[in-house]
C-alpha cells in the first residue's frame, strides 16, 4: 500500500505508465545543465523523490554512495528491482520533514531535488528548505528543478518560483550558483508548455 505522503497523489495509480515513460529519459539528458556541478570524486548523495531510480543508478555508477528517497511504494519497489546496486540504499521517506533520513544524523555532499518542490505548499516549502540544508555538509550542493505550466489531472501541484526558492535557500545558509530556465525534456510536456527552472546552491562554510 502506498504512503499517503503529501504530494504523492496520483502517482501510485499511474505508476505503470510513469515507469515506462521515465525509463526513456536518460540521466545525461535530464540533467545536462547541471552535470558540471556534480562531485568529481566518490561522494555521499541524497536523491529525494527518486522515482524509478534512473538518477540514483547513474550516480551510483559514477562511484557515489546514494540514499534514494521515494515515498510511493510502487515506484520504489520497481526502482529497487530495476537498479540493483550495492551503492544505492532505498528509503521510504518524504518532504517536508525527511524524518527517517534526518533521524540518522547523516550528512551529504550533494542533495538532488528533481521534480519535487512543486508538490509542497508554501508552509511545507518553508519547513523543507532548512531540513534539506541541515543534511548538507559545509560546501555541499543542492540541485533542484522547479516545474512551471499546466499540471496533470489528479496531481497536487503548486506554483513555485525561483525568487521565493532562492530566498528560502539563502535564509538556510545556501548560496545560489546556478539559475536556468529550460524547456521540458519530455515531448508531451513541451507541447503542453511546461518549462523548468534549474537551480543549484552551495552551503556556506560555517565560521568557527
Amino acid at each position: 500500500m502506498s504512503t499517503n505522503a503529501s504530494g504523492t497523489e496520483g502517482y501510485a495509480e499511474e505508476a505503470g505508465v510513469l515507469i515506462r515513460q521515465w525509463r526513456g529519459i536518460s540521466f545525461s539528458d535530464r540533467h545536462a545543465p547541471v552535470l558540471h556541478l556534480l562531485p568529481t570524486v566518490p561522494s555521499r548523495v541524497l536523491d529525494v523523490g527518486a522515482g524509478v531510480g534512473t538518477d540514483a543508478a547513474a550516480l551510483a555508477a559514477m562511484g557515489h554512495a546514494v540514499v534514494a528517497v521515494e515515498p510511493v511504494d510502487e515506484l520504489r519497489s520497481a526502482a529497487s528491482d530495476l537498479h540493483r546496486s550495492s551503492r544505492v540504499e532505498w528509503i521510504d521517506d518524504s518532504l517536508p520533514d525527511l524524518a527517517i533520513v534526518g533521524s540518522r544524523q547523516d550528512t551529504f555532499d550533494l542533495v538532488m531535488l528533481t521534480a519535487v518542490w512543486m508538490h509542497l505548499d508554501r508552509e511545507q516549502r518553508c519547513r523543507a528548505m532548512p531540513r534539506v540544508s541541515g543534511l548538507l555538509r559545509d560546501g555541499g550542493r543542492l540541485i533542484m528543478s522547479l516545474r512551471h505550466g499546466p499540471a496533470p489531472a489528479g496531481r497536487r501541484v503548486f506554483e513555485v518560483c525561483a525568487r521565493e526558492t532562492i530566498g528560502l535557500a539563502s535564509a538556510s545558509g545556501l548560496e545560489p550558483v546556478l539559475q536556468l530556465l529550460m524547456p521540458s525534456v519530455q515531448p508531451g510536456n513541451r507541447r503542453a508548455g511546461v518549462t523548468w527552472t534549474r537551480l543549484a546552491f552551495e552551503k556556506r562554510v560555517a565560521h568557527r
